[in-house]
């Protein structure tokens, strides 16, 4: 087992990439919405395993922030399919919750790699 794999941020940005595409697969959105936001809950996950084999400070920190900024991107998308009313309440505020704690969890990660 790789050591990423045991962080809790890692775990978390697993089973949220899988919930996005499980909405999505539900929901058929158009093309550019499923691109999107697949690339986006893609993009935490691997910038999470990338950032974690860095050995300078700063890498890892680049690699953290980008994982936080394709969070927010994530966000962004799913308060958009809430506000049309294609994505339930349940199903958003399941995954705001979820995406607020890979978020909190990476602000962290990130401060304490700060020089």
């Amino acid at each position: 087992m790789f050591d990423f794999q045991k962080l809790e941020v890692y775990k978390k940005s697993k089973s949220f990439h899988i919930a996005c595409r499980s909405i999505l697969a539900k929901l058929k959105p158009e093309k550019y919405i499923t691109d999107q936001l697949s690339r986006a809950s893609y993009s935490i996950v691997l910038n999470i395993a990338e950032g974690s084999a860095k050995t300078s400070k700063a890498d890892r920190r680049n690699y953290f922030t980008t994982a936080r900024g394709s969070t927010f991107e994530c966000v962004a998308i799913l308060d958009i399919l809430h506000e049309e009313k294609v994505l339930n309440d349940v199903e958003f505020n399941t995954q705001l919750q979820v995406a607020d704690e890979i978020s909190r969890l990476l602000y962290t990660m990130i401060k304490n790699l700060a020089s």
